[in-house]
């Protein structure tokens, strides 16, 4: 299995947010090559502010692993993450990030940078642009169809 195949599976899982009203964002937890956790966001369907797709799969990934240390773990997300859940990425100590596309609006992973040269020991590796194209189009009908 490779990043292609995970972040396909984060996709269909995006896809699964739209029936539900939701914004297309899908996320699926790999440990030691198989994946251990997938979700999507859950915002609207649930009411809840913090049911993304992210903290969704970590919670999932915490319970698999019974721990909350995610250090062999790869999240792989169709979107940049936001604040909340950069924040459960670093507390989870996630070893690696991929995600798909940038949310200009409210992304937050790529602030880690600066974090970073602060020489915090529990910043991910970041990797960006799996499906990057399929991601944002989804995304961008998505909030078409809102306005329509």
């Amino acid at each position: 299995m490779n990043d292609e195949y995970f972040m396909s599976i984060a996709l269909k899982e995006a896809k699964k947010a739209i029936r539900k009203n939701d914004v297309p964002v899908g996320a699926v937890i790999v440990y030691k090559n198989k994946i251990i956790a997938r979700g999507h966001n859950k915002k609207e369907y649930k009411k809840d502010a913090t049911l993304h797709a992210e903290m969704i799969v970590i919670k999932k990934a915490c319970r698999k692993l019974k721990s909350w240390y995610l250090t062999d773990c790869i999240l792989y997300i169709t979107l940049e993450p936001c604040m909340m859940c950069t924040g459960a990425i670093i507390q989870s100590r996630i070893k690696k990030i991929i995600y798909a596309t940038v949310s200009p609006k409210f992304g937050y992973i790529e602030s880690l940078e600066k974090i970073e040269n602060q020489k915090n020991n529990h910043i991910p590796k970041i990797e960006k642009g799996i499906y990057e194209t399929e991601s944002s189009y989804i995304i961008k009908k998505f909030f078409e169809n809102k306005r329509g």
